[in-house]
């Protein structure tokens, strides 16, 4: 199994939200851009989440190009981002940004079932694998942060430019892995999609993406606007990074422990609470502290819980589109919406407001996790059917 290059693909793909995601909407305030430009530019990410996976899921599917398809994203991304040393204006940021974000956004749920054929029957490694990318943010977001504190801020471009190409490297690197076969490889995805754990997993996910807008778009602008260093932003990103490592360590441990479903209904129960601290007290260091380690809970157990239950729920050759879906309606749709509230609230009401509204969100998920997500102990019980094994 190729533990190296595919922990270093997760290294330098989350590399590159380490140094774009914090700070490159500093980039664009220095070029004059206002919260709703900002907003706009970097919800673009988000956007192209919502058709790219699910388009390439199913070319990957249809005709099995899978690595084909994820070295071709790390190229068009790399030539995409090239464009913005040269631009400037909104029209033409926009469509660098569109095309970036629908090749890079490409990738990544493809090596997620890459990486779960190649663990085959030791899957409970995933999060072994997957913690090497949050050690990539962590360098990325600190050292991209201390770098900003004595360059101008256009030095982001470099940075991210870098990491793109380390990207395609590492996906020149990357083996191919058989598909794994699985006894219910033949089950429609349309029945899937019916069942109403699935459901509330898929709007709970949107729920939370749309909670955590406001903090991928606006969390380092509103850091120094209330007198924090670049590398003091840096340091906090870190920190809530490193909690979330902690918990992907642990998630072997918590899941044989805890349901999917209860690691779910904690994540949002923290996020609700997260996120009127960021709102609200952001200023007093100790909240900011306390705030970025609840990270570990509203990323960490969130999204290695849902990976978990996708993968569980959608078998075999549906497992790419499963996986597809989970990204597009998550860090897709729901990411788009938490942008584009996140920028019109901010701009009519101000932070704090801006924060709360990303905790309402987070209760709507809490919510539909806590009335619709089935154990599958009482799914398995309906269908006649034998439980199985944990996941891990």
């Amino acid at each position: 199994m190729p533990y190296w290059r595919l922990s270093g693909y997760y290294f330098f793909y989350f590399a590159f939200i380490g140094a774009f995601s914090p700070y490159f909407g500093l980039y664009l305030q220095s070029l004059s851009f206002s919260a709703w430009d900002i907003g706009l530019l970097m919800s673009q990410m988000q956007l192209m989440r919502m058709f790219g996976p699910n388009l390439w899921g199913w070319l990957a599917d249809r005709f099995g190009y899978r690595l084909a398809i994820i070295r071709l994203a790390g190229a068009i991304s790399l030539a995409g981002f090239t464009a913005f040393f040269w631009l400037d204006r909104l029209p033409g940021m926009l469509l660098a940004m569109a095309v970036l974000a629908f090749f890079w956004s490409a990738a990544l749920p493809l090596v997620e079932t890459l990486t779960f054929d190649h663990l085959r029957q030791g899957r409970g490694e995933y999060s072994r694998i997957r913690l090497w990318g949050s050690i990539g943010f962590i360098i990325a977001v600190m050292g991209t942060g201390a770098l900003l504190d004595f360059s101008p801020p256009v030095g982001v471009l470099w940075v991210c430019w870098a990491i793109l190409a380390g990207i395609l490297f590492l996906a020149l690197l990357v083996p191919e892995s058989p598909p794994v076969e699985h006894p219910h490889d033949a089950l429609p995805i349309g029945r899937i999609l019916k069942q109403p754990r699935v459901i509330a997993l898929m709007a709970s996910s949107f729920a939370m993406a749309a909670a955590h807008g406001a903090l991928y778009v606006f969390y380092s602008i509103h850091l120094t606007d209330n007198g924090y260093s670049k590398t003091e932003v840096g340091l906090l990103w870190s920190l809530g990074v490193v909690a979330e490592i902690v918990v992907f360590m642990l998630m072997p441990r918590l899941c044989r422990h805890f349901s999917l479903r209860a690691l779910l209904l904690a994540s949002f129960a923290v996020a609700v609470v997260r996120f009127v601290m960021i709102g609200w007290g952001v200023g007093l260091l100790w909240v900011a502290f306390v705030a970025q380690l609840m990270h570990g809970m509203t990323f960490g157990a969130h999204h290695a819980a849902s990976i978990a239950s996708v993968n569980q729920w959608f078998p075999g050759r549906a497992q790419g589109r499963g996986q597809a879906l989970y990204s597009s309606l998550s860090f897709g749709a729901g990411g788009l919406l938490g942008a584009l509230v996140a920028g019109s609230t901010w701009a009519a009401w101000g932070a704090g407001w801006a924060y709360t509204l990303s905790s309402c969100f987070a209760l709507a998920g809490g919510l539909l996790i806590w009335i619709w997500f089935m154990p599958d102990a009482a799914v398995n019980a309906e269908n006649g059917q034998k439980s199985p094994d944990p996941v891990q």
